[in-house]
């Protein structure tokens, strides 16, 4: 999926990228589309691109946030990640809690 805008540097990021993504068990499809994001996100973040999100230039980088927002470290997922989790499973009074309300709401902490 190689894009014709990208130098060589990205294309290796984008090879890196979507290896590691298939090592952690993703489809084919889904370590593409990991891989790509991120490389989109990083030539906007570096103004490589004509466009770019707000979210692409203010965000941590994804090589700093190391993987910070996948759940698995302390901390966990985001207030966010976890509301809408609890929505899925109609927890009730989920619009007022707390993270740490969440987290026990939804079971998996």
């Amino acid at each position: 999926m190689p894009q014709a805008a990208w130098n060589k540097k990205r294309e290796r990021q984008y090879e890196h990228v979507k290896d590691s993504e298939k090592k952690q068990g993703r489809s084919d499809r889904r370590a593409e589309e990991i891989a790509a994001r991120t490389v989109n996100k990083e030539r906007a973040r570096s103004g490589e691109s004509r466009t770019s999100s707000r979210s692409s230039t203010k965000d941590i980088s994804s090589g700093r946030r190391g993987g910070k927002r996948s759940g698995s470290e302390p901390g966990g997922r985001t207030r966010d990640q976890l509301y809408n989790e609890a929505r899925q499973k109609n927890v009730k009074g989920r619009s007022k809690m707390s993270k740490a309300e969440l987290e026990k709401a939804v079971g998996r902490r």
